[in-house]
């Protein structure tokens, strides 16, 4: 359900950042504002471009979010204190904490709404350290950081 609810909202996003690109160049006179006009096919394109961004957001989910293994030694009440000192001076706030882990969400909320408010990280105690999952461009800035934290103590 997750992988449908991204999809969706990176759909939406897809239309809306089309929108404000097409009403730039209209505003600044780079095209007409007639989309029969605008477009090759006309009012054809317009199911075309909907269909080919509909493919990019159902594809989108599977590689913008993944799973990663950081490699930390120690129980999970031996770790806490750095892991939140570590995911807030990366911007990220203790938003849960529970037995299976710990979930942190972005403190701005302008970078939460460019992330269509999938920035969720969570890290969840494995037998080689935690496993973190969220987004792929953050979890790589997130495992190097917690990882070298530790190396320093």
């Amino acid at each position: 359900m997750t992988y449908i609810i991204r999809s969706l909202k990176y759909f939406c996003y897809l239309i809306i950042l089309l929108t404000l690109i097409i009403l730039a160049l209209v505003l600044t006179g780079f095209v007409e504002a007639d989309l029969s006009k605008m477009f090759v096919n006309g009012y054809d394109s317009l199911w075309q471009i909907a269909l080919i961004m509909l493919v990019f957001a159902l594809i989108y989910p599977r590689f913008g979010f993944s799973k990663r293994t950081v490699h930390l030694s120690g129980s999970p009440e031996e770790l806490r204190p750095d892991v939140v000192r570590v995911m807030e001076a990366l911007g990220y706030r203790l938003e849960r904490e529970r037995e299976d882990g710990w979930s942190f969400r972005r403190r701005s909320g302008l970078s939460r709404a460019l992330k269509m408010w999938e920035d969720r990280i969570t890290l969840s105690p494995t037998a080689g350290g935690m496993e973190a999952k969220g987004l792929t461009r953050d979890l790589a800035r997130v495992v190097s950081a917690l990882e070298a934290t530790r190396e320093d103590v």
